[in-house]
């Protein structure tokens, strides 16, 4: 689904959201019901793809928790409902690489705590968006993010290694990576909710939507 650059998004108003957090958002980009949806038939979309195999999904946090832990329920409901059962074990790795709304330039991999057994399983990398920073004109070398991401997961030897993201971000310097499963395209713009964050604010927020300056000058540090 692509979200046009003139998409004026959903007035606050429709919505319920934390009070904490009025006069800091612009506006709803995605609602959170419609996250849901999307995120259900992605799991579809998985399930009719990966056959017979195990799975080992690797949650990238802190942005794409609420996103894996979502698409993976969505798989369990449907393989408990299907002839087939797919089993999945999930793992954790953070990434790092924001300062208030700027890209840092090095960016930290964090965590996961056994990755060998991914070898020779089919594995699942599920970010709340593509390391849209990978894209970022602040960043040198566009693409180094997953790269660098990558490359420590196949010294493991996966047998296939699938991407699975929320959100895809359009900027001035894309270098044309797509993931294999992803819900939104969206704009250039700094989003937060769904587990998306501001210096570890709007983690609480349903919705996907825009944060206003003065919603960065109240939580930057």
């Amino acid at each position: 689904i692509q979200i046009s650059d003139n998409w004026p998004g959903y007035s606050l108003d429709l919505f319920t959201y934390p009070q904490h957090y009025y006069g800091d958002l612009e506006y709803v980009l995605i609602p959170h019901g419609i996250i849901v949806d999307r995120t259900e038939r992605l799991a579809k979309d998985i399930m009719q793809d990966i056959g017979d195999n195990d799975i080992v999904v690797l949650c990238v946090l802190k942005g794409g928790y609420k996103f894996c832990a979502d698409l993976v329920e969505h798989i369990k409901n449907l393989s408990r409902n299907s002839e087939r059962f797919i089993s999945m074990k999930v793992d954790f790795v953070r990434l790092k690489s924001y300062h208030n709304d700027q890209s840092m330039q090095d960016m930290q991999i964090m965590g996961g705590d056994d990755l060998s057994k991914l070898t020779g399983k089919v594995s699942f990398l599920c970010f709340l968006l593509t390391l849209f920073f990978m894209f970022c004109k602040d960043i040198v070398g566009t693409g180094r993010t997953m790269k660098v991401l990558l490359n420590n997961i196949e010294k493991y030897k996966p047998k296939m290694i699938k991407v699975a993201s929320l959100l895809v971000k359009r900027t001035s310097q894309p270098d044309g990576y797509r993931p294999d499963y992803y819900g939104f395209e969206i704009p250039d713009l700094f989003v937060v909710g769904y587990a998306l964050d501001y210096n570890e604010h709007f983690r609480d927020l349903n919705h996907i939507c825009v944060i206003n300056d003065h919603g960065k000058a109240k939580y930057r540090v």
